[in-house]
């Protein structure tokens, strides 16, 4: 008899459809924000590489697609305090990281261009040496997402986030791999371009946008979806630098 109310206890089916109803429309909400990122996203790419610009032109978009990015971060943070849920921050990453890559993206293949047209620097350091780093940090770029694919069941981009921590083989030397190796991988272009204005703009615009990123909004969220697990391994890795980690971790 106990069993037979609960089952037909109105209170608990209600709340039963009210978690089912929620979750679909957290998925419904995820699929859309994916559908419109990833069409806003390849169309400002495929949009930019098929126009002729002016080398100004290419040098204010290389600019300005990087500088942009700073207040839209901290607009991200601002959404995540004021209600930190777990479903704000899914949607919340999902919409900044598809953000991020318009106008990064649009920020480097504008800085490419201009680095082709105009040739700034003659480099003492051959042109091999950007290509090998290039391809030494595409290589720790792919294993640090195939591993966090693996192990985190997801990946750090809006299409499909991370489901836990990943504490383990490069995730133990430093918490942000994929960014390092990206920086690395863009110093690389920079050297097999032989630009200065290149490695300039990846150093002074880039590298701080991304530390802002990471210090400001990912972070935060992170902590958000996982809580106790992110922060304790927050405490004991570095931030981007690799450092040896302890036996005990």
């Amino acid at each position: 008899m106990k069993n037979a109310n609960l089952e037909s206890n109105p209170w608990k089916q209600s709340d039963d459809r009210l978690v089912v109803s929620s979750d679909q429309q957290t998925k419904n909400t995820r699929l859309m924000i994916n559908l419109v990122g990833l069409i806003l996203t390849w169309s400002a790419w495929f949009w930019l590489t098929n126009r002729t610009l002016s080398n100004n032109l290419n040098l204010g978009i290389a600019i300005a697609g990087v500088l942009i990015l700073i207040p839209l971060i901290f607009m991200g943070r601002w959404i995540l305090d004021r209600q930190p849920t777990i479903q704000r921050a899914v949607w919340v990453t999902a919409i900044i990281h598809y953000l991020t890559a318009i106008f990064l993206g649009s920020a480097l293949i504008a800085a490419t261009r201009f680095a082709q047209a105009v040739p700034d620097w003659a480099s003492p350091l051959p042109a091999w040496l950007g290509l090998l780093l290039m391809v030494l940090s595409g290589l720790f770029l792919s294993g640090g997402a195939i591993h966090l694919l693996s192990k985190g069941l997801g990946l750090p981009i809006g299409t499909e986030l991370t489901r836990q921590v990943v504490t383990n083989w490069i995730y133990a030397w430093t918490r942000n791999p994929i960014v390092l190796s990206s920086l690395a991988f863009l110093v690389g272009i920079g050297l097999w371009l032989e630009s200065g204005s290149f490695l300039i703009w990846v150093l002074a615009l880039v590298f701080p946008a991304m530390f802002v990123f990471l210090l400001v909004f990912e972070e935060r969220e992170l902590e958000i979806r996982f809580g106790e697990d992110y922060l304790e391994y927050k405490q004991r890795t570095p931030r981007l630098w690799p450092r040896r980690p302890k036996k005990d971790a």
